[in-house]
């Protein structure tokens, strides 16, 4: 761990913008989210077997919103059961995109607590010592651990969307992994925050697969959230906002599904993020969905979905002014022609009601028609062609591009 007073002095230095353009010095630390993934107990698709995770090396790269001169990492032990102990948590730059390959002289151990292993327990995470460590915005980071005994339940975000790396043995700061198994899917690794100036500020995005960036390129990074914090970037250089990822795909706010319910992991996945000034809520389509693919044509079911949708939204409202976030709504997203529509009109009646209350000023502080942003003006109930990844539901990558820049930058000024 740094001595107070270095840490101090260092702080000074800090910055935001890309390129490292210098801001006044801090009074003191100010974390600020710059990446983060909401964790879960993956599907059994989406795990790897037990004896992968025995004696294991992971390497994973995520793509940062904002930079800093400093840093610190969040490590994960969300679902686990019992004790999960880290070995050895490395970060690095990496030396070629999709590639283990990282640049070997600017490997840096993390400590926790001034140790270079740590022990989470079940539930909980843990977050490493601050490093002297400069990224600069929409830059890569590398985060290498060594595990060696395997977790009872897994803690990761399935649909990373960006390849990561696995051998066997202690191979953290190896410059290369070599025979490396690979898959697209992030373990216990939940945050990296930077240092940041006074002005920084986080917006979380909470979402299912369409904000988790189903339909996006692997190691492209651009998912509609990846897409606006570029975008805000550019229009507000020196507003210094990070946008967070916290989607999951199939999720639900009502009920559990592919990871828990949005209002079940609200607290984790929102108010736990530092300096998180605005929401961004995209939930519900797989409320209604699966409520279609049940097969209920009952009127009365599907307005009492509606409702409960709507009073969902308002407890997310209410927990997040409490803290002080300004929440924006947005609209449900075309839905014709895939799985979802199968259930005949009533389903995209359903999706017309909630987006009807979501445009009511006063519901939200604000609101985005993601919905206007991706419909075809022909078709309304369905995705403009070159907008739909070809199951009708989830975006193209030209999709997402169209939903960030349904976002208006003057909404984020102080």
């Amino acid at each position: 761990m740094w001595p107070r007073r270095a840490f101090a002095v260092f702080l000074g230095l800090t910055f935001c913008a890309h390129g490292g353009v210098a801001q006044a010095p801090l009074a003191g630390p100010n974390w600020v989210g710059s990446w983060a993934a909401a964790q879960q107990v993956p599907e059994a698709s989406n795990s790897l077997a037990p004896g992968d995770l025995r004696d294991a090396t992971l390497r994973q790269v995520v793509h940062l919103s904002i930079g800093g001169e400093a840093l610190r990492v969040r490590i994960s032990n969300a679902f686990g059961t019992a004790p999960l102990e880290f070995t050895s948590v490395h970060i690095a730059r990496p030396a070629a995109a999709a590639s283990p390959r990282i640049d070997a002289s600017t490997d840096r151990a993390l400590t926790f607590a001034g140790r270079p292993d740590v022990s989470i327990p079940a539930g909980a995470y843990f977050i490493s010592d601050p490093i002297a460590f400069a990224v600069a915005a929409q830059s890569d980071l590398t985060v290498t651990f060594h595990v060696g005994q395997p977790p009872a339940v897994e803690t990761s975000h399935p649909g990373s969307r960006a390849t990561s790396y696995l051998v066997h043995g202690d191979h953290v700061a190896d410059a290369d992994l070599p025979g490396a198994f690979t898959f697209e899917h992030w373990l216990n690794i939940s945050g990296v925050e930077v240092s940041a100036p006074p002005s920084a500020a986080a917006i979380v995005a909470l979402g299912d697969s369409i904000t988790d960036g189903r339909g996006s390129t692997t190691n492209g990074n651009d998912r509609w959230p990846d897409d606006l914090a570029r975008r805000l970037l550019t229009a507000l250089p020196s507003r210094c906002l990070a946008v967070l990822n916290q989607g999951i795909g199939g999720n639900r706010l009502l009920l559990d599904g592919l990871g828990p319910n949005a209002l079940e992991r609200f607290d984790r996945d929102v108010l736990a993020e530092p300096r998180v000034r605005y929401l961004i809520v995209l939930e519900g389509i797989n409320d209604i969905g699966t409520l279609g693919l049940a097969g209920s044509t009952a009127r009365t079911a599907h307005d009492r979905l509606v409702g409960s949708i709507i009073a969902a939204y308002e407890q997310i409202v209410l927990r997040a002014h409490a803290h002080g976030i300004r929440v924006f709504g947005g609209t449900l997203t075309p839905i014709a022609g895939s799985a979802y529509s199968k259930s005949g009109p009533m389903s995209e009646a359903d999706r017309s009601a909630v987006n009807q209350w979501i445009r009511v000023p006063g519901h939200f502080d604000s609101v985005i028609d993601f919905d206007r942003a991706l419909r075809d003006p022909r078709q309304p109930e369905r995705l403009l062609p070159a907008f739909d990844s070809g199951d009708h539901l989830h975006p193209s990558p030209a999709g997402y591009r169209a939903m960030a820049d349904a976002v208006r930058p003057a909404d984020f000024t102080p």
